[in-house]
């Protein structure tokens, strides 16, 4: 499975502010702070709403230090996705919230 620091996500995010990128946190921890461009895919829902994510394009999965992202990307990994993990998570992450 692919890997990225959040040092190399901002980059991205620069890049193309359409990235996919996936926040597996709760929604009460998401609320608390966010990457902008994050759509909320909490892991205890994430097996109900995996049809409901774009397979067009790759997808990276943030949580807050980075073993909730892990196991989201190893599933998404293992139905086919072309996923990437942040290490570190917003923990680890610099920029900007909202």
């Amino acid at each position: 499975m692919k890997t990225i620091t959040t040092t190399e996500l901002e980059v991205l995010l620069q890049a193309d502010d359409s990235l996919n990128l996936i926040d597996v946190r709760e929604v009460d921890e998401y609320a608390g702070g966010h990457i902008k461009q994050a759509k909320n895919v909490p892991l205890s829902e994430f097996g109900a709403k995996v049809d409901e994510l774009d397979r067009s394009k790759p997808i990276h999965v943030i949580c807050a230090a980075g073993g909730r992202s892990m196991n989201a990307s190893a599933y998404l990994d293992s139905l086919g996705f072309d996923v990437t993990n942040v290490d570190g998570g917003m923990m680890s992450w610099q920029g900007e919230v909202e």
